[in-house]
This record gives C-alpha cells, structure tokens and sequence, in this order.
C-alpha cells in the first residue's frame, strides 16, 4: 500500500468517469481535512483518508480482505487510532449538472432561497458543509448544496412525509443537478436502508459510485 494523491484527486477523477483501478488494493492518502476522515470503496478498491501509516493499516487488515476496511473490527480501530468516531455509513451517488439552460430553468422554477436555516436537515448540513445553501418549495421540500467531503459539491434534500411517493423526491434530486455550476457534479450520500431515497436519486439521473464512511471527532 502506497500513500499517493488525495481524496480530492480520486474524487476528481471519479467525477470525470476515471475510477481507481479495480485491482483488490487498499490505498492510504491523507485526511481530506481536520473536519473529517473516510474510508471510501469503489469496485476492488478502498481508499482510507486518514492519518495513520499504510504500515498500521496492513497490520489490521487480513490480506485479500477488502471488506475488512468497511466492517466494524477496523473502523473501530481507526476511530480510537485517530480520536473520531463514525458518522456515517452511506452509498455514494453522483450526478453531472443538467447544462441545458431552459432544462435548468425548468427544474428549480419552484424553489426559493430560503433564509431560515432551523430546519434539522440543514443544521446537520451546516455541522459537516461549508458554503451551504438552502432552497425551499411551497410543497415543503428543502434541497441543501454544500460543500462537503473533500471539498465536493454535495447535496441532500427532505420533503414532508404528505408528499412520499408523488415523485417529489426525484424533483428535488432532479433540482440540485441544477443549482450547482453546469460544468461540475453533486454527490449524494445515501443510507443504504433508505430504498426511497434510492430509488428517487436514480429517476433523477444519479449513479451509485462507491461507498463511504466518515469518521469525524
């Protein structure tokens, strides 16, 4: 295992359609911030975004594991190595901004910044994004872009439970393609449990990439 690149570099690539090579590796790259560590796997590939030694990293994992890195055993370790503990556990989606412009116009006509930040959802936001921007719609569904880990355009959305299953999740999925300049992407992070919440990033465009787990203090 060799410590090269960043997060942010594989990141990058993964938003232009070049993934790690699926070659059954575990490579070690630094912490993409004080904020926050990951462990992100692609397709025969993991990547830890800590700072602990690749030398460590191979003591607790079994050669030929690649599932060791995701499991409890090791991001238990990792979270006391490196005083945090896991956040999250999601499956990462990703998105190209939609550049059409009477496309974008069309998606967003009826969200309105919103100014009033109380809402739960966008307080975890502000805890874990910087830049954070809040849009709402008469429905009452929110669409939140920030950036997020390793400096990427994320987005989360939440809409009341009246409106489940009336296509408004795919809208707000489908909405943040367009808030977001058109030449980059949005990534999505989403609990794997949550098949709604799959489901309706899929009709809105989005592709499961990888998975992701952060470890914050």
């Amino acid at each position: 295992m060799l410590v090269m690149t960043t997060l942010a570099d594989i990141l990058r690539g993964v938003e232009n359609g070049v993934f790690p090579a699926p070659d059954l590796s575990v490579r070690v790259v630094p912490a993409p911030s004080e904020r926050e560590s990951a462990v992100v796997a692609f397709t025969g590939h993991i990547v830890i975004a800590a700072d602990v030694s690749p030398s460590w990293v191979a003591e607790q994992i079994p050669v030929g594991d690649l599932a060791a890195p995701t499991n409890p055993p090791f991001l238990t370790a990792l979270a006391e190595l490196t005083g945090r503990h896991v956040s999250s556990n999601d499956a990462m989606f990703l998105a190209p901004a939609i550049t059409n412009p009477g496309k974008r116009a069309a998606a967003i006509e009826d969200l309105a910044v919103l100014s009033d930040h109380s809402h739960p959802r966008v307080q975890r936001a502000l805890e874990c994004r910087t830049d954070v921007h809040v849009y709402g719609d008469v429905r009452g569904g929110v669409v939140i872009i920030g950036r997020g880990l390793a400096d990427r355009i994320e987005c989360a959305i939440e809409l009341p439970d009246a409106h489940h299953n009336q296509g408004h999740g795919r809208r707000l999925a489908r909405a943040a393609r367009a808030l977001i300049p058109p030449n980059t992407s949005v990534w999505a992070q989403i609990t794997p449990g949550n098949a709604a919440s799959v489901r309706a990033f899929l009709a809105a465009g989005y592709k499961p990439v990888g998975s992701e787990t952060l470890l914050v203090k």
